[in-house]
């Protein structure tokens, strides 16, 4: 096989791959707390024909070498964690974070999901949960008689009762961080999980020791900018179609040489 066939081929994988991560990032354009992923590629192994630094005389070494590469393939898909826009929403039970940290979520099985998604709700027992039921840790319990509810910066939960004349303190939301956000594995519903890579999470009040502070009544939009996205996707189906000639021009060497040699 013709060498550059292998290597175009690695080039049109690795551009397939890059276009699914634009359209994910275009899909997601609109999700609640989203980070932006980035396609991460490295060059393969290269067959080393002539070694830079050999001796080609015996006064005299080789200043560059012959080295012939096999292609591209990706290797990570990092995600951006930079700020969202904050919206405002106008929602007392909508929360946005200012900053580093993540809301701690309890999973079906026990273990903690974290999310940038502060879109939460009421269930009937008067718990704060997310839109798919999944609670708040610390959990955070809303009284039956509270008529209205403030969630201050540093994540101080209060309730303003019926027939009481000053709020009653009910929790405080406390926030996760992790030494290395791009670790956190992404399991979808806009939830990660902690790995090896992200460290363990260091848990602390809202607006304390490097965590972000608590917007009420707005949400953190996408950090996908549409016109970046766009540009990628010009720039990944231009260089999809490139490695798509290489492949067309290494197939006709192959049959001239066929036919006429």
């Amino acid at each position: 096989m013709n060498p550059a066939l292998w290597v175009a081929k690695t080039g049109l994988d690795a551009q397939q791959m890059r276009l699914n991560v634009v359209a994910n990032n275009l899909a997601n354009v609109n999700t609640t707390g989203f980070k932006r992923d980035q396609a991460v590629f490295e060059d393969l192994i290269y067959q080393n024909i002539r070694q830079v630094g050999a001796q080609s005389a015996q006064d005299a070494a080789l200043p560059s070498g012959l080295s012939i590469g096999t292609g591209v393939r990706p290797v990570a898909t990092e995600k951006l964690f930079t700020q969202g826009n904050i919206a405002i929403t106008g929602n007392n039970m909508d929360l946005a974070i200012q900053g580093r940290g993540f809301f701690q979520i309890l999973q079906s099985d026990g273990s903690i999901g974290y999310t940038r998604d502060g879109t939460f709700q009421v269930n009937s027992d008067g718990q704060v949960v997310t839109s798919s039921g999944a609670a708040l840790q610390p959990n955070i319990t809303i009284p039956a008689n509270t008529q209205s509810v403030t969630v201050a910066p540093d994540g101080t939960v209060s309730a303003q009762l019926a027939n009481s004349a000053t709020p009653t303190q009910i929790g405080s939301i406390q926030l996760a961080d992790f030494i290395n956000p791009v670790g956190l594995q992404a399991i979808g519903q806009n939830l990660y999980r902690e790995s090896g890579s992200s460290g363990t999470p260091q848990i602390g009040a809202p607006g304390s020791n490097g965590i972000g502070s608590l917007i009420q009544g707005s949400l953190e939009t996408s950090n996908v900018n549409v016109v970046e996205e766009l540009v990628s996707m010009i720039e990944t189906q231009r260089a999809y179609e490139m490695n798509s000639k290489a492949i067309s021009a290494a197939d006709e060497m192959m049959r001239f040489v066929s036919n006429n040699l």
